[in-house]
């Protein structure tokens, strides 16, 4: 067999050198008659006609195809396996062997391997947008050192459609509350909300995918948008390139911030220093479609033309829940404490993206910072011991060694280990403790803190310095009964002791 190499030097030999035929069949081992038929032919590329031979799998190679087909679609638990097939067409005749139908069923996947990355690699028609049309959004997943130790952290990525203007936030997951939060972050930052956001099917928007364009979309969400009056447009199933602009910007974000982040002490820190990378590559990086102007020129002529901010969507979640005996609500693994006037009453609790509120008859009763320090071990308990005063007040002797309490400041436990070691210190603590639920916290324990440098740690020495330091006003005076009044008013004449000084001298 020639190939085409081979074939060049045949013809190089012969029609530049003058090599003869008879010559080059001894330098190259082939025939005469090969060399002087390619020769007179003109041939430059051998070709060879493609040998087939018939198969017995060739009957059955459209019902195996078929088969193939379908059990694709089907459940991982549903499927057939090669060796079934081969049995099934072995009962419709066909006598060949299961390594062929094996081969056959390798080609067939590596067909459609190598159609689905084709998919999608047609022409496209570049887009254009006006100032204020659209902005688009997407969630990645990056890490960072917070506290000394790496996290995982889902960013949101907003982009802006006409100058590019980015906003990143990172937050700990991907749920409906860090969406509206992270929403009104990137509007704020901007300054206006546009006519129009792109976003690809996220289950915290859409519901359900319905054909088409068509989408249930998520009830909070919908709010969300009506909140902002925004019209929301999702992408088609598996077709990010109806969103490229946010989809590169993952990838840019990467480059430009991710790989040279230092490591944070909060995740407030770390959104405030995202803040700033943003704006001050708004600064540096050129327009794509305007290499002369920078992102932020172009945001500038854009802000005029997005809405006006209405003021924050009130972005929470709303569970119902029931306070446990311990007064403690649960969510996600952690426990969160209540006034414990509410123990064993249904309440709501609203998650937000950094806090958790408890409400009830549209009072709110408790409000804690959110934690998402689940801890292998059952989660972390949050407690606010201001909601336990009205338990201990009835049962004082729990102040002692009450886990609420563990966390009291500085001035009161201080307080607290001098009058617990005193007969009846710990009811006399409740009642100091008890304070706060009518006067200012600090107020109570600077009152505290001066009784302890006065060396006076008792209640009624806290209640006095309590009241110097609120500015009470002196009580009014008061008209005695006529029963009681006096017939003979006392004279202020302090004489009368330097008289009673000379009788006792005298004698």
């Amino acid at each position: 067999m020639i190939d085409v190499a081979l074939l060049s030097v045949i013809r190089r030999w012969h029609f530049r050198e003058g090599v003869s035929v008879r010559e080059i069949a001894r330098r190259t081992k082939l025939s005469r008659n090969t060399i002087a038929k390619y020769l007179a032919n003109g041939v430059v590329q051998p070709r060879y006609v493609r040998r087939t031979s018939p198969s017995k799998l060739d009957a059955f190679a459209q019902q195996l195809r078929t088969w193939l087909t379908d059990n694709a679609r089907q459940g991982r638990k549903s499927r057939r396996t090669v060796k079934q097939m081969h049995a099934s067409l072995r009962q419709l005749g066909f006598a060949g062997s299961y390594v062929r139908v094996c081969a056959f069923a390798r080609r067939w996947r590596q067909q459609q391997q190598d159609l689905a990355r084709t998919v999608g690699r047609g022409a496209f028609v570049p887009l254009r947008f006006a100032p204020g049309e659209a902005f688009q959004f997407d969630w990645s997943e990056d890490f960072a050192v917070i506290a000394g130790e790496r996290a995982k952290l889902q960013i949101a990525h907003f982009k802006l459609s006409y100058s590019r203007a980015f906003v990143l936030r990172a937050y700990p997951l991907q749920t409906h509350e860090m969406l509206f939060d992270a929403h009104n972050h990137a509007f704020a930052v901007w300054g206006g909300v546009p006519r129009r956001g792109i976003y690809d099917n996220m289950k915290t928007a859409v519901d359900r995918v319905k054909s088409g364009k068509a989408r249930e979309v998520n009830a909070r969400f919908a709010a969300l948008t009506s909140h902002y009056l925004f019209e929301p447009q999702f992408c088609s199933p598996a077709a990010g390139w109806e969103k490229g602009q946010i989809e590169k910007n993952v990838q840019d974000a990467r480059r430009r911030i991710w790989s040279d982040a230092p490591s944070f002490a909060s995740l407030e820190v770390l959104n405030g220093w995202l803040q700033e990378c943003c704006t001050r590559l708004w600064n540096e990086i050129a327009h794509p479609e305007h290499s002369a102007r920078t992102l932020a020129s172009l945001f500038d002529e854009e802000r005029v033309h997005l809405m006006p901010l209405r003021g924050p969507f009130d972005g929470f979640v709303e569970v119902g829940k029931r306070v446990t005996p311990t007064c403690l609500v649960h969510f996600e693994r952690n426990r969160y404490s209540v006034p414990a006037t509410y123990a064993h009453r249904p309440v709501s609790v609203r998650i937000y993206a950094d806090r958790i509120v408890v409400a009830t008859e549209g009072h709110v009763i408790a409000e804690h910072v959110r934690t998402f320090d689940r801890l292998h071990t059952g989660g972390r308990t949050v407690y606010d011991w201001r909601h336990y005063l009205s338990v201990v007040q009835r049962k004082p002797g729990a102040l002692r060694n009450g886990a609420p309490f563990a966390d009291l400041p500085d001035g009161f436990k201080r307080l607290q280990a001098i009058l617990l070691k005193r007969p009846g210190g710990d009811r006399e603590m409740v009642e100091i403790l008890a304070l706060v639920l009518h006067h200012d916290e600090q107020a109570v324990l600077t009152a505290v803190e001066l009784a302890l440098e006065a060396g006076v740690p008792s209640k009624p020495h806290v209640l006095n310095l309590l009241a110097r330091l609120l500015g009470e006003a002196p009580p009014a005076p008061m008209s005695a009964p006529p029963g009681l009044a006096l017939r003979v008013e006392p004279q202020a004449n302090v004489e009368r002791y330097d008289d009673l000084r000379r009788t006792r001298d005298a004698a």
